[in-house]
């Protein structure tokens, strides 16, 4: 039987998200309503017209366009579009590494390539991002752990689960350290657009190294997690080498769902998404921070620059799942314990939420660290 390292915090939260009753650990913001994605009457007419057949394998033609326009000097062809981003990573893993390959990856990070590394018999070494710098990445430990044996690097950028964008020149040096070897650079891009500070989207990788992947979707940043796209940007070749094993797996999206990502991506569309998203996060991050800050010195956080989602420092003796246990089974409040991450005494909190919801679930945590206290 082969190995197998279990998704840890997925399966937690597939279990428990729909149970308790404050799910504070979702990474996206509250999900658009199908009404808010179709307010006008032609547009729910012409989608119950839709005849539920196969669309196109790879992803329908308007769909990669409005995808490919997002990436200057890309086509349809450079696009595949996947069951989700979570799709994307398996069947490019799958596609362009073989067991005992090298893979070095950013920790802390969404460890679903950290374990499918595992899973697939890869070699894996990992570059962290280093809390007491704000979670800068360390690209010194970076340029000694890739060695010609590195076949590729992945990143996630904005980072998962702290919020941090790589600055241009840290992006360029992770570039370097994959050109000098030839690796692939294999880009997690699913917040860009979620920005808290800024209006201006974080840059992708792509177009900085000809051996670029770029993976995105429609759960983080658009607040459309129930349509399970996502996609693929890189080689038009490479893209089509990836396909081959989209057929293997899923072998396409639903029809339903092209049709709405499309809608969603198109250029009237795309920025009202965008820009509910940040005002979900802005607002809910002043909710979440100020509640941080009542607590004195029990919290410490390096406030997110991206993300519905805030990686928190606690200063109390109790492991991070056995307080993520208690809050479950005593306060009904699900939020993602560090040790998913490999950071003990961290917790992963949501802020994307309606303010009166995050708000009840804070105040949950709160009973439980009153209790913890006495």
């Amino acid at each position: 039987m082969h190995r197998f390292e279990r998704f840890e915090m997925e399966h937690m939260m597939s279990k428990w998200e729909n149970v308790v009753q404050y799910n504070l650990s979702e990474s996206g913001v509250h999900p658009v309503a199908v009404r808010e994605l179709l307010p006008d009457p032609a547009m729910v007419e012409g989608l119950l017209a839709t005849e539920l057949n196969y669309p196109q394998a790879n992803g329908p033609v308007e769909l990669r366009e409005n995808i490919a326009a997002l990436y200057p000097g890309a086509t349809p062809d450079n696009v595949l579009v996947t069951v989700g981003a979570a799709e994307a990573n398996f069947i490019t893993l799958q596609t362009l590494l073989d067991p005992g390959d090298e893979i070095v990856v950013m920790l802390p990070n969404y460890m679903q390539i950290w374990g499918l590394a595992y899973n697939f018999g890869f070699q894996r070494k990992a570059f962290h991002l280093r809390e007491e710098r704000g979670w800068k990445p360390d690209l010194n430990e970076l340029n000694e752990l890739v060695t010609p044996r590195t076949k590729m690097i992945a990143v996630c950028n904005p980072n998962n689960p702290t919020g941090y964008i790589l600055t241009e020149a840290e992006m360029d040096a992770i570039v370097a350290a994959a050109e000098r070897v030839g690796a692939w650079l294999l880009a997690d891009e699913v917040y860009s657009g979620a920005e808290q500070y800024t209006d201006t989207q974080t840059p992708s990788f792509w177009g900085r190294y000809d051996k670029v992947l770029a993976m995105n979707g429609l759960s983080k940043a658009y607040g459309l997690p129930g349509l399970r796209t996502g996609w693929v940007v890189g080689p038009a070749q490479t893209v089509d080498d990836i396909w081959r094993r989209h057929e293997y797996t899923t072998l396409t999206i639903t029809m339903l769902a092209g049709k709405l990502a499309t809608i969603a991506l198109s250029p009237q569309v795309r920025p009202q998404l965008i820009q509910r998203t940040r005002a979900y996060i802005r607002r809910g991050f002043g909710i979440l921070d100020g509640w941080l800050e009542s607590h004195g010195d029990l919290f410490q956080r390096v406030p997110p620059q991206a993300a519905a989602i805030a990686f928190v420092r606690y200063n109390f003796d109790l492991n991070s799942t056995q307080l993520v246990d208690r809050l479950k089974h005593e306060k009904s409040v699900l939020v993602v314990p560090g040790d998913q991450f490999g950071l003990d005494h961290h917790l992963r909190i949501s802020f994307g939420p309606p303010p009166d919801y995050l708000r009840a679930g804070l105040e949950r945590i709160d009973e439980l660290i009153v209790e913890l206290m006495s």
